[in-house]
């Protein structure tokens, strides 16, 4: 293998690693920290992290030479456990990577522990947690340490071989957190034997239970002094392990979770199990076995004489042998041993006085590779790094398919395969070997594993995917009439599927071509089925049309996409071919404008009709007028013509009746043409329906004769509807009578008391004299005479009547005068001291600044004032300042013209005071005076200001109104930023 390609790496680390004291025995690393045991009782540790290392002599005290026989280290490397063997016996040390001097373990003094069993999921820095020692006599014991403590916290025995007792030379520990407690899965090897222990609650607790209970346990034949069990950590949980025992390397998968929920007491958590021949290690004859060993992810690293062979753990193959440059004083002893460093990811190798680095350089890069060779196709595309490696093991795949026949099943892999195999050379292959269907599998897939971006090449392989569909369809129906009708037939299923691909497809097809095609195939149906996935759905409706399906045809209209105008569209014919559907379809839909349906009802109303036949327009019309009212002249208009060629004319009358507008406010009665009605009533001979519309259209007159010629009583009604014009009234009543009168056909006094009959119908409107010349002028008074009589004494009561009008007017005249006299000589008295209510001073004090010359006479040396009966009094100067402060602007000008024409007239009048006028000429200057006083005082003193509306409208004013804006803007407090100060105040 090229070394630029090379997976496992060798490097030196250090060549004098004992530093004198002694060779090296053994070797452990967790977390880039390597512990060395040497010859001589020393411990060495080297932290490579942070680049010191330190030395402790184990053997101090003790007699004759000792030699540390193991050293452990846990994954974070701050933990460490060694044992030291001697003449007088083994003993075994902890140490701290904060400590620098070594603990005894007294209660394991005499014990030679060969293997150490580290909790991973809870070990921490500070403390040990539960750990297990296995010792050379087959014993397991307990071990638990705190860093504070400087001491063991205890040592407690757990379990001990009987049946076989052997060395445990290997041992391995995973817990899993469950909801009722902490669940132990051991492992431990000797070399003959590997057992597995599991429990619930604590390794006391687990261990005990074995006395109850066989031991799980694999043995295989073969001795081998080193016995080894190595775990392979991902994501801090073990995934699978190695044993290296005298008949190979039994190795396998660990699946912990499976049994979280057993209570059975289960050791059985090892899956795919296998055993690596070592006869597959050496060319020769002769069969070598490993001497030590390490694994990783995918290998193992195998220990033979100086070289490391490392073996796919999958394949078993050798893929490369690790040289060491040893020394030569050391190549002669060879290599010792290797151990790993999980945590770190790495791999070391030791002899007597060097250690060696083993790097990994991404071993899984060939792994597809691996599998693909073994046939393992998912493993394989797990393991793949890029698409062309994932291109290559389908390659395999379809091409070992394809050879077999499989042509579905290599069409699945050929679609996936993206670079290494062109599209072109993929369909020939099928198409050269007739598999149509085949073909089409393939192209499915294709569409599937193609990006939404490559839109062209996916409309072109969906185009020909429908045609190749098609075909399909064409040469079953060839070879089998009966799949028509047969629902579990082959042709009925590929519909199904066909269908289902055109509805996935139907936005990356191109619609013309598509349709182009299902028609050149004769495919109507699926030509429908596609049209209505496209949203063309009046070749969908056109299609239900044609094929009589009125209510399908309905449905497809009904659904909410599919645009209102195709409703008015297909209306005409789809009420021609099933009327009540369409109707109840249509009363169902919403926002459908009736307007637009006229012409498919004119058309089925033009059709004759059975006489007992529910007409559906006009219950469309009736659903449409009076439950969603409405408002158009034209439905309105066509409903009243359904109704006048109706042999009933009750159901016109009744629609003439309605007030369709009495909803809105001030809306119109009714929404048809008045005149087009009439037209068509007169035209169709409904009399009664005209005289109705006659009189809504206030033509009362031809209302009344057209009624007369159907019935009086009709004309009677007509004419008591006039209420507000008395004179038409009683002109209609005078054609009934006249009627009346020249109709009666019996004899003389008989026709004269029917129309004194007559008479009192109209409730007074007509008297006697108002008919008599409607007799001939030879009819005999004595005929009339109680009319006449009972004329003239309703006259008499009327003229008495008016003269008790007249007496009660006159009498109502005088006191009125009366009460105008009274009036002009009512007074109030004020007190002397009352004040003005505007100004506070003195109502009765005298002011030279209240002038005279503002149209009021003086009173005395007193200025003219108001006093109101609510007892407030005003001067009135005071007054009109007031009032016109208060009051509207129009109010306010009009108060001020008034004083200003007064202070005119006053002025012009003490101008000419001296002259020559008579006391007859100024008579119409005082005359108007007086009068501009009168409506001044009407202005302003027409209620008191503070009692009056004028206050209360004060009250809804607010304080501050708008033209005052600039007084609320002076008051704002302004900031002056430079002078602040901070005060401090008191706690």
């Amino acid at each position: 293998m090229d070394q630029g390609r090379q997976v496992f790496t060798v490097d030196l680390l250090e060549r004098y690693a004992a530093k004198g004291h002694g060779v090296i025995t053994c070797m452990a690393a967790g977390n880039d920290v390597i512990v060395i045991g040497t010859s001589r009782g020393w411990v060495i540790r080297h932290d490579f992290g942070v680049g010191d290392s330190y030395e402790i002599d184990l053997s101090a005290g003790r007699p004759g030479d000792q030699s540390i026989h193991r050293v452990f280290v846990d994954p974070g490397g701050s933990h460490c456990i060694a044992t030291v063997v001697g003449p007088g016996g083994a003993e075994t040390f902890y140490t701290h990577a904060k400590w620098t001097k070594p603990r005894v373990l007294s209660k394991l003094k005499g014990l030679v522990v060969n293997a150490v069993a580290w909790n991973r999921q809870q070990i921490t820095e500070v403390s040990t947690k539960e750990v297990i020692l296995g010792t050379e006599n087959g014993q397991l014991h307990e071990l638990a340490v705190d860093e504070k403590d400087k001491k063991e916290k205890y040592i407690k025995f757990l379990f001990e071989l009987t049946e076989l007792p052997e060395a445990f030379m290997g041992l391995q520990m995973e817990t899993a957190s469950i909801i009722n407690g902490t669940r132990y899965y051991v492992m431990a090897v000797t070399p003959t034997r590997l057992y597995s222990f599991t429990g619930f609650g604590s390794l006391e607790t687990v261990f005990t239970s074995y006395l109850d209970r066989t031991v799980h346990f694999m043995e295989l034949p073969g001795d081998i002094p080193n016995s080894e069990l190595h775990f392979y950590i991902k994501q801090r949980r073990a995934a699978h392990f190695a044993w290296l025992s005298g008949a190979g390397i039994y190795h396998g998968g660990l699946n912990f979770g499976g049994q979280h929920s057993s209570t059975s007491g289960n050791e059985n958590f090892i899956e795919n199990k296998a055993l690596l021949d070592y006869s597959k290690l050496s060319e020769g004859a002769e069969v070598v076995k490993p001497s030590s060993m390490a694994l990783s992810e995918f290998h193992f690293l195998l220990l033979l004489g100086n070289k490391v062979k490392v073996v796919n753990r999958i394949s078993e193959n050798i893929i490369e042998e690790l040289q060491f440059d040893q020394t030569s004083d050391s190549a002669s002893k060879g290599i010792i041993g290797l151990c790993s460093d999980a945590t770190a990811g790495l791999f070391y190798a030791y002899d007597q006085n060097s250690i060696f680095q083993v790097s990994i350089n991404d071993e899984g890069r060939d792994m597809w590779k691996v599998y693909l060779d073994m046939k393992e196709y998912a493993a394989a595309l797990a393991n793949c790094r890029d698409p062309f490696q994932k291109d290559q093991v389908y390659l395999v795949q379809a091409e070992a398919a394809f050879s077999s026949k499989d042509y579905f099943r290599a069409a699945s892999f050929y679609a996936k395969i993206n670079y290494i195999l062109s599209f072109e050379e993929v369909t020939l292959k099928f198409i050269s070997a007739g598999e149509q269907d085949a073909l089409r599998t393939f192209l499915l897939r294709k569409l599937d594993n193609l990006e939404k971006d490559d839109k062209c090449q996916i409309t072109m392989i969906s185009t020909w995917a429908t045609e190749l569909y098609l075909d399909k369809i064409n040469r079953l129906l060839l070879e089998d009439d009966s799949a028509l009708e047969n629902s579990n037939s082959e042709y009925q299923s590929i519909i199904r599927e066909f269908r289902a691909f055109l509805s996935d497809s139907k936005d990356v097809l191109d619609e013309t071509t598509t349709m182009k095609l299902l028609e050149s195939y004769g495919r109507v149906e699926e030509l429908v089925y596609f049209a209505s996935l496209k949203g063309q759905y009046d070749i969908v409706v056109h299609h239900y049309i044609q094929q009589g399906e009125a209510k399908k045809a309905l449905e497809v209209l009904q659904k909410p996409s599919v645009p209102v105008d195709l409703q008015y569209k297909f209306a005409p014919d789809l009420i021609a071919l099933d009327a009540y559907e369409t109707v109840e379809s249509w009363m169902t839909t919403k926002n459908l404008n009736p307007r637009k349906l006229i012409p498919a009802m004119m058309r089925y109303s033009s059709e004759p009709h059975a006489k007992n036949e529910t007409h559906e327009v006009i219950k469309y019309l009736e659903y449409c007028v009076h439950r969603l009212h409405n408002e158009d002249p034209g439905v309105h208009n066509l409903l009243l013509s359904l109704y006048a060629k109706q042999e009933d004319d009750s159901a016109l009358l009744r629609f003439l009746q309605c007030k369709f507008g009495k909803g809105p406010e001030n809306g119109p009665e009714f929404f048809y043409d008045p005149k087009y009605a009439l037209r068509l009533c007169l035209k169709e001979k409904r009399m009664r329906a005209c005289v109705h519309i006659y009189s809504m259209m206030s033509m009362h007159e031809e209302a009344v004769a057209l009624a007369l010629q159907v019935d009086p009583e009709l004309a009677m009604a007509e004419a008591d509807k006039v209420e507000d014009d008395e004179d038409l009234r009683k002109k209609l009543w005078l054609m009934i009578a006249k009627h009346v009168v020249k109709q009666e056909k019996g004899t003389k006094r008989e026709n004269i008391r029917k129309a004194i009959a007559f008479l009192k119908e109209t409730d007074g409107l007509l008297k006697i004299e108002d008919i008599l010349p409607f007799f001939p002028d030879f009819a005999l008074i004595d005929d009339f005479k109680e009319a006449i009589c009972s004329s003239l004494e309703d006259y008499n009561k009327q003229i008495e009547q008016l003269k008790e009008e007249m007496n009660d007017a006159t009498h109502g005249a005088d006191n009125i005068r009366n009460d105008i006299s009274a009036l002009a000589q009512r007074c109030t008295v004020i007190d002397r001291d009352e004040e003005c209510g505007a100004c506070r001073r003195k109502i009765l004090t005298a002011g030279r600044e209240f002038s005279m010359g503002r149209g009021y006479s003086s009173v005395g040396q007193m200025a003219p004032f108001y006093v109101f009966p609510c007892g407030h009094a005003f001067h009135a100067q005071c007054l009109i300042a007031h009032v016109t402060r208060c009051t509207v602007e129009a109010h306010a000008e009009y108060i001020l013209d008034l004083q200003k024409q007064l202070t005119l007239i006053g002025s012009e009048t003490r101008r000419e005071s001296n002259g020559t006028l008579s006391s007859e000429e100024s008579i119409p200057s005082m005359t108007t005076v007086d009068k501009l006083r009168s409506q001044l005082d009407d202005a302003i003193a027409s209620e008191c200001p503070f009692c009056g509306d004028l206050m209360i409208r004060e009250i809804s004013l607010p304080f501050i109104l708008p033209e005052e804006e600039q007084h609320v803007v002076s008051w704002e407090i302004k900031l002056n930023v430079g002078s602040q100060r901070n005060i401090s105040l008191p706690a």
